[in-house]
């Protein structure tokens, strides 16, 4: 188990290399000058050259990944925005937990609704219940993101007032000026939380489904049954323990995705969180707060991945033997 899980920490630290690499290279081969957009109104080549010279942005750009790598490693610092000045560092950190609250809110709603659903639908294939959920599946994948929630935004905030339309209220009340507490936190979250689970939920609803319908037909249920085993028990220790473990594994990498790519449920909801102010580096051009969003939802890919990879060995030995 221990070799397993070195194994795995060393390629996930390979993979990180890997995606900064790429990821400074993408950025340093977009035409678009940085220096342009923070020299002011109307440059000239010199106010132009010497903004290059104070960003960094004069040097080739393998001695740039080198000190953009060094910073990383060594100071743990992402730089500094091109557009505000200010530590790349603090709006990471003020923005993820807001995406956290979305994808951790969302993910919970998601898992509840699927799970439950998607083995009801295998145990009676063709009922009703099979029927209905099949067509959830169909609605949800089919429909986007920002027409749910405009299509939320509109009937359930709007029109019957039940929850706020935007806005983001923080967990903690600081007795400052605006909205907090667990509440306001709450209300706030849930039309995004419903906006940003029915798409997965309805992906997670078949692949459960599917996942038990394949595990019913294996021999070793078979074998329980023949043996007397209570209908409940197989259930639980033969199926569910089997068709669930793909699903540990899509779980945290949806997690790990969904922290970087939350930007539609985000900018509907004026959600201040990675998705919207990558959102806003791009369209401002600045690459460190662009590179920051990035390289942390790599960070959280790579590592919900490890800790995924690590649980699924524990459960199931034999991954660890092969």
């Amino acid at each position: 188990m221990v070799r397993y899980i070195i194994r795995r920490v060393a390629w996930a630290a390979v993979v990180f290399i890997a995606v900064t690499i790429v990821t400074y290279i993408i950025f340093f081969a977009i035409p678009a000058d940085p220096a342009a957009s923070i020299a002011g109104k109307n440059p000239g080549p010199d106010q132009i050259e010497a903004a290059r010279r104070f960003i960094g942005t004069d040097k080739p750009v393998y001695v740039q990944y080198g000190r953009f790598l060094k910073r990383l490693v060594v100071e743990q610092s992402l730089g500094f925005s091109f557009a505000t000045r200010q530590d790349v560092n603090n709006i990471i950190f003020a923005a993820a937990p807001v995406t956290a609250s979305l994808v951790i809110g969302g993910a919970i709603l998601w898992v509840l609704v699927a799970v439950p659903l998607g083995i009801l639908s295998a145990l009676r294939p063709r009922s009703l219940l099979d029927r209905s959920a099949m067509t959830f599946v169909l609605i949800g994948i089919s429909m986007h993101p920002v027409w749910i929630g405009l299509m939320l935004s509109y009937f359930i905030g709007y029109k019957l007032a039940w929850t706020p339309i935007t806005g983001y209220c923080d967990f903690f009340f600081n007795g400052g000026a605006g909205c907090g507490g667990p509440h306001e936190w709450f209300s706030h979250l849930i039309l995004p939380w419903i906006t940003f689970a029915i798409l997965n939920a309805a992906l997670y609803v078949r692949m459960v489904r599917a996942n038990v319908m394949e595990t019913l037909n294996e021999d070793f249920v078979r074998t329980a049954r023949a043996k007397g085993a209570p209908e409940a028990r197989v259930l639980r220790a033969h199926v569910l323990r089997n068709a669930m473990l793909p699903i540990v594994t899509m779980l945290g990498m949806d997690i790990g995705l969904a922290l970087g790519g939350a930007i539609f449920t985000e900018t509907v909801f004026s959600l201040p969180g990675l998705g919207r102010t990558a959102l806003q580096a791009v369209n401002s051009n600045d690459l460190p707060v662009t590179q920051g969003v990035v390289v942390f939802a790599a960070i959280c890919i790579i590592v919900l991945n490890l800790v995924v990879d690590v649980f699924y060995a524990y459960i199931d030995p034999r991954i660890r033997l092969s």
